[in-house]
């Protein structure tokens, strides 16, 4: 029963980010299109970064109280009407809207945690999480498929199809899905107090806020940028940013097992140093040692995105939903930033060189806080630390 739940809510998942993922697929196509700049362009990747990740905290709560069921049939047939929008009104301003609504499709990320951890024990909820977060790949989906559609039929047919894709799958999941357990409400005094003087949570946001929020940034960024900066075809670009999201989506669910054998602040330890490293490869005007870069960054980062969220439910296990909530808002906040300063960076230096630099830099921070705040407060048996 909770391996057929487990895929249909990896499905949903999938179709959601598929969805998050249309206009930076299609957006150096928009670029010609509406005549942007690098730094318009940027935005407009960005904006649906935005309510996917503010949103991800209200929805999280939702999905501790009501169940991830409901919410998540909620937000995967809303998705067709920003899409359609998208499709139907032929304007920058229309694309910068619909994109901020169908950012709601990001949000799912919160619902799906809470609603997967309630269906498995604490020594499996590791895998079982970085299963989940294969749905990742539905990015890939639409940066890879994207462009190729539009070509073959129109842009316009592309945002229809995955709209429609995405109702369809709120459907099946109505009719199939079960939630484990009936959420269990946590008021919003105790929600409170946790997010001023849990520091441990915060700790965990500035993680994904660096693992997710990277590995977002590269995604919707790298078409624009392999296309600006190394002069690839938008095809080819597209289906060289779709290998980069594989592999970080594949090295999930590794990460995830991983964890639960050594422990979540172990593996994230070897994440944070390996990533300061590999960002220095992405400086290169090279386009062989740039790749080299992005590979590895992509399997790290996907590494470190399995290992965030074994630690969640194994340190808050009675607000999973809510702390989900906070960690995947900042995740996915540290998604929409670097692009627009990789655009910023671009249109004023003529290079990314800086972006990256910075990207070495956060990691390093975050490795030391894994080595003085989880390592060495690392519980036993799993029991959770309150450090504020």
């Amino acid at each position: 029963m909770r391996g057929r739940q487990l895929f249909l809510v990896t499905m949903a998942f999938t179709l959601s980010f598929s969805v998050w993922g249309l206009i930076s697929g299609l957006a150096p196509r928009f670029k010609d299109l509406y005549g942007l700049s690098d730094i318009q362009s940027a935005i407009a990747v960005a904006v649906p970064i935005i309510l996917g990740s503010v949103f991800r905290l209200p929805m999280g709560i939702l999905a501790d109280r009501y169940g991830g069921r409901v919410i998540f049939c909620a937000l995967l047939a809303f998705a067709v009407v920003p899409a359609g929008a998208i499709a139907l009104i032929h304007s920058y301003v229309a694309l910068l809207v619909g994109g901020f609504f169908l950012g709601l499709a990001g949000s799912s990320f919160a619902v799906g945690v809470s609603f997967t951890n309630k269906w498995y024990p604490p020594e499996k909820q590791g895998l079982a999480l970085g299963l989940f977060g294969v749905g990742t790949v539905g990015q890939s989906i639409a940066v890879f498929l994207g462009p190729r559609l539009a070509n073959a039929l129109s842009w316009e047919a592309v945002f229809w199809i995955f709209g429609l894709a995405s109702l369809a799958w709120s459907a099946v999941f109505w009719v199939w899905g079960r939630d484990a357990a009936a959420g269990r409400p946590t008021s919003l005094r105790h929600l409170t107090q946790v997010f001023l003087h849990e520091r441990l949570a915060w700790a965990l946001a500035f993680f994904y806020f660096i693992t997710f929020g990277g590995f977002v940034a590269l995604g919707v960024y790298l078409p624009t940028l392999l296309k600006n900066h190394f002069g690839l075809s938008l095809e080819d670009a597209g289906m060289r940013t779709a290998g980069f999201v594989l592999v970080a989506t594949a090295m999930r669910p590794v990460g995830g097992w991983l964890a639960d054998r050594i422990g979540g602040a172990r593996v994230l330890a070897g994440v944070f140093a390996l990533t300061a490293c590999l960002a220095l490869l992405l400086t290169s005007s090279d386009l062989s040692i740039f790749r080299i870069g992005a590979l590895g960054v992509a399997a790290v980062l996907g590494l470190g995105n399995g290992a965030v969220f074994k630690l969640v439910p194994e340190r808050f296990p009675r607000e999973v939903g809510a702390v989900t909530g906070l960690v995947g808002a900042v995740g996915g906040l540290g998604g929409f930033f670097p692009p627009i300063v990789l655009g910023i960076l671009k249109e004023t230096t003529g290079q990314y060189t800086i972006g990256f630099v910075l990207l070495a830099l956060f990691a390093l921070a975050a490795l030391t806080v894994d080595l003085l705040v989880f390592m060495r407060h690392a519980p036993a048996g799993g029991a959770r630390v309150v450090l504020g």
